[in-house]
């Protein structure tokens, strides 16, 4: 089976304290990140096995916090690059971390979704993290939620950025009709598929592939269709991957997460998007 892993342990913690965002408030004690730790090397350990039962992985960890502060986020992604069964491993970031490890990274397979967050760095600071992924070839994509306090800072990260590295918009989706004609225009020439992601999708009964061959794992195991449905399918140890895949149309009424909805069957992002989805890097013309 080709298939999509998307893995959550129990780290919900992050350096960072952006307002909007509620794990940025959590102080995770040593219990829960050995917890978090011995969940992740599980998880690795699992992979590694996969290759005897000819499963071809894509690995995206996006834990509930900011995961290469810590020492087992970083091997897990070197050792899964190395994998010859894993054809990409990616990791969500706000990309903080000292990044010497990187050097160990396979480059062909591993890949960054890197968050800028203004207020919490210095831009200078993160370009120069930027550059040294840019430097070693590595894939990663950069973005930013599109608070209209950040518009400044958007805007001069985009023109610092070299011109080949795509740069995402999430779209603030708090407050009803929060972006003026205007506003959207200048999202639209940063990202331009921001207009997508500033839409929420029609999803009741759709096709899409969670839980067929897109899976949402929790540290334990547990595997969900979807992060949004609560609804457990199995579990990842216990019935490994050919025992849980089905088709399962969608049970949510909307779609609004980027992670969840380029995986409908019947929306373009395949077309947008190709191999590098993951790391959320568009196809630019």
């Amino acid at each position: 089976m080709k298939a999509t892993i998307y893995f959550r342990g129990s780290l919900s913690s992050c350096n960072y304290d952006c307002p909007y965002c509620p794990f940025s408030k959590n102080i995770d004690s040593q219990e829960t990140l050995t917890k978090d730790r011995l969940q992740v090397q599980k998880f690795v350990d699992w992979v590694g096995k996969q290759e005897e039962s000819g499963h071809q992985l894509s690995v995206f960890f996006n834990p509930y916090g900011e995961g290469l502060t810590h020492r087992w986020y970083r091997e897990a992604m070197v050792k899964l690059s190395h994998m010859q069964h894993v054809n990409k491993v990616a990791i969500q970031t706000n990309l903080s971390a000292k990044l010497d490890w990187t050097r160990d990274l396979n480059p062909i397979t591993a890949a960054f979704w890197v968050t800028y967050h203004p207020g919490q760095t210095k831009e200078e600071r993160f370009l120069q993290q930027c550059g040294k992924l840019y430097e070693q070839k590595i894939s990663f994509s950069v973005g930013s939620v599109g608070l209209k306090s950040a518009f400044s800072s958007i805007s001069s990260l985009r023109n610092a950025l070299p011109d080949d590295v795509y740069m995402w918009v999430n779209a603030y989706k708090d407050k009803k009709d929060y972006y003026s004609a205007e506003d959207l225009a200048f999202l639209s020439d940063v990202d331009p598929y921001f207009g997508l992601n500033a839409q929420d999708y029609d999803s009741m009964d759709k096709p899409c592939r969670a839980g067929k061959n897109v899976f949402y794992v929790q540290g334990d195991g547990r595997v969900k269709r979807c992060y949004k449905d609560r609804l457990v399918i199995g579990n990842l140890y216990r019935d490994g991957l050919d025992g849980i895949a089905q088709e399962r149309p969608c049970r949510m009424r909307q779609c609004d997460c980027y992670i969840g909805y380029i995986h409908m069957e019947e929306q373009p992002f395949d077309s947008i998007y190709g191999e590098r989805a993951l790391e959320r890097i568009a196809i630019l013309s």
